[in-house]
């Protein structure tokens, strides 16, 4: 019961005394956290600068960590694969990116929701996330991202690692 008595606590104490998600020009915010996907999860960095009221750009990396090796023939090759593992352009993808940061739209100073476009190495996609800052330096942010034209061949059974839809979550600091 201590415990349930602590988290509600807390939870509150850090609704009540929550901060500004996103305040605009000059903003810099930094987001670590883990990196959803199938077939493997990883880590992922970003770094958000406000540009406008409602507007920033800004840069995110992933890497896979863990993953799911391989075995078999992939799309009626010829060559099987015993065991085979991504190599490290399979495993990290970067990306810029532009948001439209829509906490003064919404009306909720604390939340930041951020829908917007990113350009990276392995494709050109969309990502929607959101942020809320318990205090006036952390937070926690979730984000989904998704392709929308993937670069390259299908001809690699790690192809599809960094080009499809992922799932992301974790801390974020106000710099």
């Amino acid at each position: 019961m201590k415990k349930v008595i602590t988290l509600v606590f807390l939870v509150t104490f850090g609704f009540v005394n929550a901060q500004e998600a996103f305040k605009g020009k000059g903003d810099i915010k930094v987001n670590v956290g883990a990196n959803l996907q199938d077939g493997g999860s990883g880590i992922q960095g970003s770094v958000d600068f406000g540009l406008g009221e409602n507007f920033s750009f800004g840069f995110v990396a992933n890497y896979i960590l863990g993953f799911d090796n391989f075995n078999g023939f992939y799309h009626g090759s010829t060559n099987p694969y015993y065991d085979a593992e991504p190599d490290f352009s399979d495993r990290f993808d970067a990306k810029a990116r532009i948001n439209a940061n829509l906490s003064s739209v919404i009306g909720v100073k604390e939340l930041d929701v951020y829908p917007g476009l990113s350009l990276g190495l392995h494709n050109f996609g969309a990502h929607v996330g959101g942020r809320y800052f318990f205090t006036d330096g952390f937070g926690v942010f979730t984000e989904i991202g998704f392709p929308i034209a993937k670069y390259g061949s299908n001809n690699d059974p790690f192809y599809h690692l960094n080009n499809q839809a992922t799932f992301s979550l974790g801390a974020s600091f106000n710099l």
